[in-house]
């Protein structure tokens, strides 16, 4: 399963040299990671495109104030029920 991040910004992201500020530190080891475990698979398989551009960088928690960006992007199929 992609992530958002990755499904919404392909277009940008495809053929670009880019970082990823992340307070996963999980998610550096995940790219190097060696498994046949389904569930991790699924993780690696949408960011291997990505893999020789991207550059992970580990950024802690407390000082990575705009982490939920992405969290926050707007819906396209949402609808609002005015009140």
């Amino acid at each position: 399963m992609p992530s958002l991040g990755s499904v919404k910004l392909h277009y940008y992201l495809e053929g670009a040299v880019f970082e990823v500020y992340t307070a996963c530190t999980a998610l550096k080891s995940l790219l190097n990671m060696k498994t046949t475990n389904g569930h991790m698979l699924r993780w690696q398989i949408p960011i291997q495109e990505y893999r020789g551009n991207m550059t992970i960088i580990y950024k802690a928690g407390e000082s990575h104030t705009n982490a939920d960006g992405l969290s926050r992007w707007p819906l396209d199929n949402f609808r609002s029920n005015p009140a």
